[in-house]
């Protein structure tokens, strides 16, 4: 009969509970690295299923680690009590009701997500249409006209929504009565360019004045084509053009 093979120990030094610690950010770090060398190759593979499945892993991990980094936030923040956290602003109110609308989540769904209690979410949302700069619920940029208020909409959804293209969202304006091509929703999602600035603002070119006999050179390249070509009719000057 052969003998059983032995099994071959892994050698751990006598203080390994030392560096439990350490040893998981290390892990986790490698852990890393080998996900970034397979995404690499699965991106750039021939077949269309591979890339697929490497962006949809890509995309979990990425809602995993942010929801890793909410979880951490709140913990933090569920420490202190609720009458000494800090007020959400008056355009932070309105995203956090804009949210609640995407999620349909309840009062007390978006008081657990949000850290407020439940008459906060509905005090907010019966004071949606308070006018004045002390009102409590405010927009994030002022809409005097419809088309700013489009223009805010559509921004907003793609936010809420980013799965929705400009076609969906030109289609669920349509449904809606209100008629945006594709084009019209992609230039409103553009940011804004930045004003160029003014002729007056750009710093004079520095001028060089000569001070004293050979202060300043200046020379002139000039090339001069002939019959022959590029080149000097003279020798030991006739080289050709290098």
């Amino acid at each position: 009969m052969l003998a059983a093979p032995k099994r071959i120990g892994m050698l751990l030094h006598k203080n390994w509970p030392l560096r439990v610690r350490s040893a998981v950010v290390h892990a986790i770090s490698m852990s890393n690295v080998v996900f970034t060398i397979t995404r690499s190759h699965a991106e750039n593979h021939f077949n269309a299923r591979v890339r697929i499945q490497a962006e949809n892993d890509r995309l979990r991990r990425e809602v995993s680690l942010l929801s890793e980094e909410l979880r951490i936030k709140d913990a933090r923040m569920e420490r202190i009590p609720a009458q000494r956290r800090p007020h959400y602003p008056p355009k932070e109110r309105l995203a956090i009701l804009e949210l609640r609308a995407a999620r349909a989540w309840s009062l007390a769904q978006t008081a657990r997500r949000l850290l407020v209690t439940p008459l906060t979410v509905a005090s907010w949302t019966k004071r949606l249409n308070d006018e004045g700069p002390d009102a409590l619920v405010q927009l994030r940029e002022p809409i005097n006209r419809f088309p700013d208020f489009v223009r805010y909409l559509v921004r907003r959804l793609k936010v809420n929504c980013p799965s929705l293209g400009s076609r969906g969202i030109a289609r669920l304006f349509a449904r809606a009565g209100l008629h945006l091509g594709a084009t019209t929703v992609r230039r409103m999602l553009r940011p804004a360019l930045k004003p160029a600035p003014s002729l007056a603002r750009r710093s004079t070119p520095q001028i060089v004045q000569a001070k004293r006999s050979n202060h300043v050179w200046h020379a002139d390249l000039t090339t001069v084509p002939t019959s022959l070509g590029y080149g000097t009719s003279w020798l030991p000057f006739a080289l050709p053009l290098r």
